[in-house]
C-alpha cells in the first residue's frame, strides 16, 4: 500500500504527458526504425530470457529440438509482427484499446482491458522478481525455489518494492522514456548475455558445435511437475509466447508511432538476439549450475533445483552479471507496464496516462513479491497469449475481410452500441472450445493458439453478418 501511495504522488509531475490515447498519432511524432530496434532488442534480450532459458532445461528438451524450434518459431513471430501488426498499425495509428472500443463498444472492451492490464502486470511482476534475485546476491538474500508461491522473507518484499517503484517511474514518463531506457540498457544486456554464454560454455568444456551437442545430448527427463518438450513444443511456444503482442495486436499501441510497416522487421533483433542467443546462453548458465553439488542434492531429493538468474549470472561474469540481470528486468517490465497503463487508462478516462501507468506499476510490484509468476513463466506466457491473441483476430479479420463480406467496420462506434455481441460470442466460443480441448485432452496449449485465433476471426465475420443484417 505504501508503494502505491508513493507512485501516485509522482503523477503530479506527469499530467502533461500525452500519448494520443484516443486520436491518431500526428506526423511530427512518428519515430524512425531505430527507436523500435532499441526497444525490441531491450525488451526481448531481457529479464524473461534469464528465466525462460533455464526453464527449457527443466522440460528436458534436446539440443536439435531447441535450436531448430527456436530458429523457425522466432521467424514466424517476426513475420507476424511485420505483416500483421505493423501493417495495420501504420494504416490506423490507434492504440489497441481505442481500436477495440470502436469495434466492440465501451462496455465490452472494458472487460478485455481489465484482463489485458492485469495479465501484463503479472508478466511485469515476474521481471521485477528476476531483478530482485540479482540484488539478493550481495545482500545474501535467500532465493525463491522453483515451487515457491509466497515470498520467503520481509527483505525480499522490500527489495521487490524498491525495484518496482523505480521501474514504474520510468514507464510513467511515456513511450519516449521507455524507448530511451531500452536504447541505453540493451547494448549492456546483450553483451552480458553473450559473455555469460561464452563463460558457461567454457565451464562446461564446450569448444565446438559437436561438443555442444554432446553436452546437451538428447535432452533428459523433465523435472518433477514439468512435461517433456519436443520440436513442435519449442516451435509453437516460441512463436506464440508473444502472441498477445503480434497476432493479438497489442503492439498496435507501439507501432502506431512507426513511419513505415518496415519497422516491424526490427522485432528480429529481439527474437534472434534475445529469444535465440540469450535463451541458449541462459540455458548454459543453468547447465553449469546443474553440475554443482547443491543442484545434485536437490535432484537426489526428487525436487527441482531453483532457477535464480542473479546467482547464475554472478557465477559466470561476477558483478557485471548482477548489473545485467537488474537492467534486464527493467527493460522487460518498462514497456509491459506502459502497455498495461494504456489498458487501465481506457477504463479510467478521467485519469492521465501517467496515473494509470503508476497504478499498473503498483500492481506489477505486488505481483513481483510472489515468485510463482516467474517460476511458472513457460505456462503463464502460454496461457496469457492464448487468452488475448484471439481478440486480435477481431481487428485483423475486420481489416482484411469486412469489405469483402459486407461487414460494417467500427460497428460499435458507427451504431452507438456499447456491446457488440458478434465480438463477445466469437471470443467466448473459440475460448471455450479450444481451452476445454486442451484441459480435457491434455493437449499442449500453444498447439491450439492459432486454431483459436482463426476460429475467433471467422466467427466474428459470420456473427457480424447475422447481427448487422438484423
Amino acid at each position: 500500500m505504501i508503494s502505491l501511495v508513493l507512485l501516485f504522488s509522482m503523477s503530479k509531475n506527469n499530467k502533461n504527458i500525452s500519448e494520443f490515447e484516443r486520436e491518431v498519432v500526428p506526423e511530427n511524432k512518428l519515430k524512425s526504425w531505430k527507436s523500435f530496434l532499441g526497444m525490441y532488442a531491450g525488451e526481448h534480450a531481457a529479464g524473461t530470457e534469464f528465466m525462460i532459458g533455464p526453464l527449457f532445461l527443466t522440460v528436458g528438451v534436446s539440443a536439435f529440438d531447441l535450436l531448430a524450434g527456436l530458429l523457425l518459431g522466432n521467424l514466424m513471430a517476426v513475420l507476424s509482427w511485420r505483416f500483421i501488426t505493423a501493417n495495420i498499425a501504420v494504416k490506423e495509428r490507434f492504440t489497441l484499446y481505442f481500436k477495440l472500443e470502436k469495434i466492440s463498444g465501451k462496455k465490452l472492451v472494458r472487460f478485455y482491458n481489465v484482463a489485458n492490464g492485469i495479465l501484463f502486470c503479472f508478466l511485469a511482476g515476474s521481471m521485477i522478481t528476476v531483478s530482485a534475485t540479482a540484488v539478493g546476491v550481495p545482500t545474501g538474500l535467500e532465493m525463491p525455489k522453483l515451487t515457491d508461491v509466497m515470498p520467503n522473507s520481509i527483505t525480499w518484499i522490500i527489495v521487490v518494492v524498491l525495484i518496482g517503484g523505480l521501474t514504474t517511474w520510468v514507464a510513467s514518463k511515456g513511450y519516449g522514456m521507455v524507448s530511451q531506457a531500452a536504447n541505453w540498457m540493451s547494448p549492456i544486456i546483450v553483451i552480458a548475455f553473450l559473455a555469460c554464454g561464452i563463460v558457461a560454455a567454457s565451464q562446461l568444456g564446450i569448444n565446438s558445435f559437436s561438443d555442444f551437442i554432446a553436452v546437451w545430448g538428447e535432452g533428459s527427463d523433465p523435472f518433477p511437475g514439468q512435461i517433456k518438450y519436443a520440436f513442435w513444443h519449442v516451435f509453437l511456444w516460441s512463436w506464440f509466447c508473444n502472441a498477445a503482442m503480434h497476432i493479438g495486436m497489442s503492439d498496435l499501441s507501439v507501432f502506431r508511432y512507426a513511419q513505415s510497416p518496415n519497422s516491424g522487421w526490427t522485432t528480429a533483433a529481439g527474437m534472434y538476439v534475445g529469444h535465440y542467443m540469450a535463451w541458449i546462453a541462459a540455458c548454459l548458465l543453468y547447465a553449469v549450475y546443474l553440475n554443482s553439488p547443491e543442484a545434485a542434492a536437490y535432484l537426489a531429493e526428487g525436487s527441482a533445483p531453483p532457477v535464480a538468474p542473479g546467482p547464475l549470472a554472478y557465477n559466470a561474469i561476477g558483478w557485471f552479471g548482477i548489473i545485467a540481470v537488474i537492467l534486464a528486468g527493467w527493460t522487460t517490465a518498462n514497456p509491459t507496464i506502459y502497455r498495461s497503463g494504456l489498458a487501465f487508462q481506457t477504463i479510467l478516462p478521467k485519469w492521465s496516462i501517467s496515473q494509470s501507468t503508476l497504478l499498473a506499476g503498483g500492481l506489477a510490484t505486488v505481483a513481483g513479491i510472489f515468485p510463482a509468476f516467474a517460476m511458472k513463466l513457460l505456462d503463464f506466457v502460454a496461457v496469457y497469449g492464448f487468452i488475448l491473441a484471439p481478440v486480435g483476430a477481431i481487428i485483423v479479420f475486420e481489416y482484411y475481410f469486412a469489405d469483402r463480406y459486407g461487414v460494417i467496420k467500427n460497428y460499435a462506434e458507427k451504431n452507438n452500441t456499447s456491446f457488440n455481441k458478434a465480438v463477445f460470442y466469437a471470443w467466448l466460443i473459440s475460448f471455450v472450445i479450444f481451452f476445454g480441448w486442451s484441459e480435457f485432452q491434455g493437449i499442449f496449449l500453444s498447439f491450439l493458439t492459432l486454431p483459436a485465433w482463426l476460429c475467433c476471426g471467422a466467427l466474428f465475420i459470420i456473427f457480424s453478418k447475422i447481427y448487422q443484417k438484423k
